[in-house]
This record gives C-alpha cells, sequence and structure tokens, in this order.
C-alpha cells in the first residue's frame, strides 16, 4: 500500500479523532509532511518507539499507541490465561498526552481481558520499573520522550523482572504489532468499560511508600550525611517533569536539609517554556538552575530529565561559577565515592562487580580495577545491565555494584532494573558532602581523580539523517565503514577493529576472534594509545552518533586529542 492509499484511509476513517481529523485537513495539500506521516509506520523496535505527536502511522497518537498495545497483549494472549491475569503496569510522565496514551493503552488490555494498573498520576520511569517488581506483573509500559523535545512522546514497554524487555522477548513483541495491518481497527473498551469489569488498578502512594524506603538504602554513609545535611547547598530542578513527584522527598528522607528546588521550573509542563531543550546533559538546562545556585551559593546543581531516568549536574569551579559535567564524569565520581567508602566501611565484597556499556568511560574501569572489581561491558542499553544483574541473582558469581551508560544514566541499588535518577540523587547529595567535609567540591574530588588515573575525556558526535533520505545515508555509511574499516585516526593506529553486528573482533595482523556479546549495529575501534571511537546508529531517533574515548596525561594532550578524533569523523561523515 502506498503513502497516498494509507492517507486516504485515515482521511476517509469517520471515527478518527476530532483533534487528528483537524490536522489532517490543514495539511491537505501537504504532501511532502504527509507523505513522511504515512511513508511507514513508526518504527517499533527495540521494546519501544518515539516520534514526534501527530496524525499518521509515522507519528504518536492514539492509534499507534492503540497498535504498540495490541501488540503487547496479542504476545501475552499466545503465553496462556496465567500471564495475562499477572497484568501490566503503566506510567506516565509530564508530556503532552501522556495521561490519555496511558489510559489507551489500559483500554486496549482490557479489551484482550489484561488487567491494568496505572498511576493516579505523573510518575518517574524508575518507579515503573519497581512497580513491574512489586506488583509482579508480566509486563510495564511507560509513556514518555526521556529528553526530547517537546512535541516528542514515546513508549516503552518493560519485562517481568523490571528491566526494558530483554531481545528474545521484544523481538517476539515487534513481530506481533508489525503483524497488525491498520491500526484504525483495533477494539479498545470504554474507559467506563475498563472500570466496571474490575480490570483498572490506580496506584498512587502505596508504591510511592515502599520504592521511597528502598532508595534510602542508597546511602553509604548515615553519619556524613548528618554531619553535612545543613552544611552542603544543593539546587535541584526536574526541568518541568517528574522528579519533583519524589525526588526532594528522597532527599529529605536521606537526612538532606540544604536543598533548595528550582521553583520556575518544579511544575511540570508539557511545554518546557523554561528551556530549549529539557535535556540535563545541555549546559542550557541549568540556566535558571545556575542563577539560583549563585545566589544561595549553592556546592552543587542537579537536573533531572523529564521521566527522571537520567541525571546532569553542574559543579562549583574555583573561579566561583558552574561548569556542567559529562555523564562519564559524574559516573567516575559516584564510583569512586561508593568504592572508596564501602573500603573504609568494611563492606566491599570480594566479587563485586561494575558494569558500563561498550561506549562509557574507561576512566571507570581504571577505578574499578584499582579496588580489584571487575568491570563488564554490556552493550548500549540498560537493558543490557539489567540482565547481568539477573544472572548474578542466579548463580552468585558477582555482586552488583554500581551500573551506568555515559548518556546519564545511572543504577546504584538493583531494586530498580533501569536508570534511576532519584537513586542516583540522593548518591550525587552524599559526594558532594563528602568533598564539602574537606574543604573542597566535587570538581575538585574529579581533578583529584584525573590526577590518579589519568586523564580521560569523551565526547559524543550526534548527526540527525531525518527522513526517508535520512535512514538510507545512515545504512550507507555503517555499510561503508564495515567494507573499508579506517586503517588510523588522527594518526594514531587502529590495533583492533570489533564489529558487534557479527560478533567479531578483528586485530591488525588480521587475526579475528568472536566477541562474546548480542548482535548489535557497532562498530568500535580500539587505538595503540589507549583511546576508541565507536560508532552506533540510535535505535530511538533519526541519528547516528559516533562516540570518542580518549586518555592522555594531561588535560591539554586529552583535549587535543579528541580535537583531531573529531575532525577525523568528520571526514568520514563528509
Amino acid at each position: 500500500m502506498t503513502w497516498k492509499n494509507t492517507y486516504k484511509t485515515w482521511k476517509n476513517y469517520e471515527a478518527l479523532e476530532d483533534k487528528l481529523k483537524a490536522e489532517l485537513i490543514e495539511l491537505e495539500n501537504n504532501d511532502t509532511v504527509l507523505e513522511d506521516a504515512f511513508y511507514a509506520p513508526l518504527e517499533f523496535g527495540t521494546a519501544g518507539m518515539r516520534g514526534v505527536l501527530g496524525v499518521g502511522i509515522n507519528r504518536m497518537n492514539i492509534y499507534t499507541i492503540r497498535q504498540a498495545t495490541e501488540g503487547l497483549a496479542s504476545f501475552m494472549d499466545s503465553l496462556g490465561e496465567e500471564t495475562k491475569k499477572r497484568g501490566v503496569a503503566i506510567a506516565y510522565d509530564s508530556r503532552h498526552q501522556s495521561p490519555e496514551f496511558a489510559m489507551e493503552a489500559a483500554k486496549t488490555l482490557g479489551k484482550h481481558g489484561i488487567p491494568a494498573f496505572v498511576f493516579e498520576s505523573l510518575r518517574p520511569t524508575p518507579e515503573l520499573s519497581f512497580a513491574v517488581r512489586e506488583l509482579k506483573t508480566y509486563a510495564g509500559i511507560m509513556i514518555t520522550a526521556s529528553h526530547n523535545p517537546a512535541e516528542y512522546n514515546g513508549y516503552k514497554v518493560y519485562g517481568e523482572d523490571g528491566g526494558q524487555m530483554p531481545p528474545k522477548e521484544a523481538d517476539a513483541l515487534t513481530t506481533f504489532v508489525r503483524e497488525i495491518d491498520n491500526s484504525l481497527e483495533i477494539e479498545v473498551l470504554s474507559e467506563t468499560e475498563l472500570k466496571n469489569s474490575g480490570l483498572l488498578t490506580i496506584l498512587g502512594e502505596d508504591i510511592d511508600a515502599p520504592y521511597l524506603e528502598l532508595v534510602k538504602t542508597v546511602t553509604v554513609n548515615p553519619e556524613l550525611v548528618k554531619e553535612m545535611s545543613k552544611e552542603m547547598k544543593l539546587v535541584f530542578t526536574p526541568l518541568h517533569g517528574t522528579g519533583q513527584m519524589l525526588g526532594e522527598r528522597a532527599l529529605k528522607n536521606a537526612g538532606f536539609e540544604g536543598i533548595t528546588v528550582v521553583p520556575e521550573q518544579a511544575i511540570p509542563d508539557p511545554s518546557f517554556p523554561t528551556i530549549k531543550s529539557p535535556n540535563p546533559e545541555e549546559h542550557s538546562a541549568f540556566e535558571y538552575a545556575i542563577r539560583l545556585g549563585e545566589k544561595e551559593g549553592a556546592d552543587v546543581l542537579v537536573a533531572t530529565d523529564p521521566d527522571a531516568d537520567r541525571l546532569g549536574i553542574a559543579v562549583k569551579m574555583p573561579a566561583g561559577n558552574y561548569e556542567v559535567l559529562s555523564g562519564n564524569q559524574i559516573a567516575s565520581l559516584m564510583l569512586h565515592y561508593l568504592l572508596t567508602a564501602q573500603k573504609e566501611a568494611g563492606t566491599l565484597p570480594a566479587n563485586g562487580a561494575v558494569l558500563k556499556s561498550i561506549v562509557s568511560s574507561e576512566l571507570a574501569t581504571k577505578i574499578a580495577e584499582s579496588f580489584e572489581i571487575k568491570m563488564i561491558d554490556v552493550l548500549t542499553g540498560f537493558k543490557f545491565i539489567a540482565e547481568k544483574i539477573k544472572q548474578y541473582e542466579e548463580d552468585h558469581s558477582q555482586t552488583f555494584l554500581f551500573g551506568f551508560e555515559e548518556s546519564y544514566g545511572y543504577l546504584v541499588k538493583p531494586f530498580v532494573r533501569d536508570k534511576d535518577a532519584i537513586q542516583a540523587l540522593v548518591l550525587v547529595a552524599e559526594v558532594a558532602a563528602f568533598y564539602k567535609k574537606q574543604g573542597k567540591t566535587m570538581y575538585d574530588g574529579l581533578q583529584e581523580i584525573y590526577q590518579t588515573y589519568s586523564y580521560f575525556e569523551e565526547k559524543t558526535i550526534s548527526v540527525t539523517m531525518a527522513g526517508i533520505e535520512g535512514t538510507a545515508k545512515i545504512q550507507a555509511l555503517m555499510a561503508k565503514c564495515r567494507a573499508e574499516a579506517p586503517k588510523e585516526f588522527a594518526g594514531i593506529a587502529v590495533v583492533s577493529s570489533e564489529d558487534f553486528g557479527n560478533q567479531t573482533r578483528t586485530f591488525q595482523d588480521g587475526k579475528v576472534e568472536p566477541i562474546d556479546m548480542p548482535t548489535s549495529n557497532v562498530l568500535k575501534y580500539q587505538l595503540e594509545d589507549g583511546s576508541w571511537i565507536a560508532i552506533r546508529p540510535s535505535g530511538t531517533e533519526p541519528k547516528i552518533k559516533f562516540y570518542i574515548g580518549a586518555v592522555a596525561d594531561t588535560a591539554e594532550k586529552v583535549a587535543n586529542k579528541v580535537a583531531d578524533f573529531e575532525a577525523s569523523i568528520q571526514a568520514i561523515i563528509a
């Protein structure tokens, strides 16, 4: 079926939602936009989807929500009645139409006789992960577009362990979703029917309280917190998202008193009126926090993204200004403190393990190894960290201590199986208190780490290639790099090329060995000086990402290396 035929089907559908019907009329003569909206279904991959809100099969709307949920319901149908009885937990963030999408998902499940446990109002993604585990549901649905701009929304499916659905189940789910020909024909219960059927349970404090109780266990040194609770000053902004729901409570529960929340950004708002993008890795997201931090004399500024799974911080510099740290720097500070504090307390396990993604900093590896703790690399995607945690629980081979991704995601305690900015918020406050007690800032702490382990610097170059042509360009670029593997970057030789697509590692001398990881469309190049470069198309956005990991013995040298590597990458893109 051509995009024009699909468009006509929607145009002629009398029961089309009024808002979408009006949008179709408005776009009637705009073939460029209509083709993009109807040329192909919104990509459902890695157990989720994300896209611009609007009319069409390539947009986020109630019909694409129904299609995704119908796929999940059909998958659960195939697993039998006992699976269906366990139901699905559903949460949503502060974005446009998030509450409506959550209810559409519940109504779709209800048509299949599957119970839905829906939060009464917006909640963080990590709490959804916790709810799946606490209620022992078969799956979870999170309505969120993470840190994307305001015009986006998304849909993520979680498995029964509280992690994003693993590859085998995700592939089966995706097959069911893609088998649906016409999302307009999917039958759902009315909201009244759903409530009357007993298939809808509303969640609230009954999940908040046990989650927050477990967040208390993140604190390593309660005496330190007690001593520094008023002295250490922290400014917190939830960037108009869900972080305010539990973040401030979690900090107060831990004993911190010197907390100030950015008032203009404490109120959930799907338009994110005070920021260009609700992304805590961007300096512009800290504008209001910096202003308040300067006024309050804050030691650290902390921001969470709209669904509170990612966290960014800005630290006080020697000149009194604030600088936003990278996800790798934040993780390194947290990890160094965790291992130091646990070693001093005598609680560091002999079989401890830290988990990170293959595109995250090797500084964390050096830190872990210095404490005789094993670092284990996994593919990008927190579900792979969750899988390892599950494995360790079953075979007792390792004890999970910390997990992170360079993209501002961290997990301290495994009662959640995804990135958890609420947990990270509490730990960052403790780290800030640790350095404050010594008369230092977190910036000072980071410099000490560099002086001990060498200077590491990372950079991600994200190139957007939107639409039909963009997808083709990304595929062609990956094919080119596979066919003609780079021999060097900025004059530094490649000593091995790793292709996670065919699970092989090829060395300079031509020797090939297998990579013991699931397949993934990622290429990584290890350089002779210990630096590395990786290339990975995004699984949720029309982007291709280039990752740089450089190491040197001074800050100036490592910065120069990053700049040189970036120039080499730009030549590849061109």
